[in-house]
């Protein structure tokens, strides 16, 4: 799966929309809650993996290849092509 930061922003704006959707029932509005709920849970998390990436290039852009070490998520050398 290969999903980006605006695919997120997709699925947050698609399900706010239906939750604004004034035919849905109250049953139906229940269940669109929770799921919006979990998908805010998911989504929260993915922002923060993307926060500490993101401060990890900015750590490496900073200081070289002294903290490549000390950044997993950066890959080693071997790995670039």
């Amino acid at each position: 799966m290969k999903n980006k930061l605006s695919d997120l922003n997709d699925h947050l704006f698609m399900q706010l929309e239906r939750l604004g959707d004034e035919d849905l029932t109250s049953e139906q509005i229940d269940q669109e809650a929770r799921r919006a709920e979990a998908m805010v849970s998911v989504a929260d998390r993915v922002v923060t993996n993307a926060a500490l990436q993101l401060k990890a290039a900015v750590l490496f852009v900073e200081h070289g290849e002294y903290v490549r070490p000390h950044l997993p998520m950066l890959g080693s050398r071997s790995n670039e092509g």
